[in-house]
């Protein structure tokens, strides 16, 4: 009677574990090929269809960005283009200095057009 306890009370405490294991080696295989500074974020997201869509994804470690097009569908991802993080040209300009160069540009502008009107 008491061998028949010993083995229920083990396979039920084994069952108990195994959501625990399975987890520990999901997470051991997911987060074995990133390093710590190595993420992976959504940047847009747009549909063009019920079931397609084509996502901005940046990968990489800090230093060496990359952002890469997808295309996503139901059974299959494709990459359509990659682009290279080379900080300037993802950095938005600042309000004012595109002011300042909008106006110097109407101001050129206006110049221009000031010597060619009639008198």
């Amino acid at each position: 009677m008491s061998q028949t306890l010993w083995v229920v009370v083990l396979f039920v405490a084994a069952m108990a574990s195994l959501p625990w294991l399975v987890r520990r080696i999901q997470q051991r295989h997911t987060g074995g090929g990133l390093t710590a500074g190595a993420t992976a974020r959504v940047l847009s997201a747009v549909a063009v269809g019920p079931q397609q869509r084509v996502v901005t994804v940046e990968v990489g470690p800090e230093h060496a960005r990359i952002q890469l097009v997808l295309g996503v569908t139901a059974q299959h991802i494709q990459c359509l283009h990659v682009l290279q993080d080379s900080g300037a040209s993802l950095k938005r300009p600042d309000f004012s200095e595109e002011m300042q160069r909008h106006e110097i540009a109407l101001a050129t502008s206006a110049r221009e057009n000031a010597g060619s009107l009639p008198s």
